[in-house]
């Protein structure tokens, strides 16, 4: 039985990017976005359930993929699309089918992940997970209120730069940090405690909107640690 528990909850996490796709086009854009940040916390269950038990199968990879697939490329694009179309937003032409692009990057970033060898202890270009909070970011700083977050958010040439960077960001050759703990262990685990701490921070101060800064810094501060290590390397040569 213990071999099914992961894919049980990568199941969860696809039926929740479902949902989340169904408020997405309802305009439940709240509810959209809370459907992504669920699908993470099941996506992080799977593959902590698969870590613990040793049941990883080529079956599991795939669906994660494909459960990645729906809740973190789809649903996502289907947040952009219906942020096009607010009232707000003042954009109503076919810019506003450009929200799919994300879901067409999504798609390579998640093949190419499957088959690079590199990506065993970092990842190369940003991770589907981080990119799909990212966007749900949105709806919810849209609902604290800031009338100058709103203004930004809603406008459509923001929507459209953002589209473009985030399609670059998720099959970029950068390499970035993996935010998996093979132990506790502070000096071999010092920059994820660093992200840990200045996000929680972050979300206390800035609620919803620290979600875009801590993407940065985790950008950030793996281009340091690539950095660091590689002059650590060289010096020992």
């Amino acid at each position: 039985m213990k071999k099914h528990i992961p894919n049980s909850l990568t199941c969860a996490h696809l039926f929740s990017g479902c949902v989340g796709i169904v408020f997405a086009f309802r305009g439940k854009l709240d509810f959209a976005a809370y459907a992504v940040f669920i699908a993470a916390f099941f996506d992080f269950l799977d593959g902590m359930a698969a870590r613990l038990l040793k049941v990883h199968s080529e079956l599991g990879k795939q669906l994660d993929s494909l459960a990645d697939m729906v809740s973190f490329g789809v649903l996502p694009s289907a947040i952009i699309f219906q942020l096009f179309q607010l009232p707000d937003s003042g954009s109503n032409n076919f810019w506003i089918y450009s929200a799919f692009f994300i879901a067409v990057f999504s798609a390579l970033r998640l093949a190419k992940f499957n088959l690079d060898t590199r990506q065993t202890n970092s990842f190369i270009g940003l991770p589907t997970p981080a990119s799909a909070m990212l966007t749900a970011s949105f709806p919810l700083i849209l609902m604290q209120g800031n009338a100058s977050f709103t203004s930004i958010i809603l406008s459509p040439y923001f929507l459209i730069i953002y589209i473009i960077i985030n399609c670059w960001l998720l099959v970029a050759e950068l390499p970035l940090l993996s935010l998996k703990f093979k132990n506790l262990v502070f000096a071999e685990n010092s920059y994820r405690y660093a992200l840990l701490m200045v996000g929680l921070i972050s979300l206390l101060i800035f609620k919803f909107a620290a979600i875009p800064l801590i993407i940065f810094f985790y950008i950030i501060l793996s281009i340091i640690q690539i950095r660091t290590t590689k002059n650590e390397v060289s010096s020992r040569n």
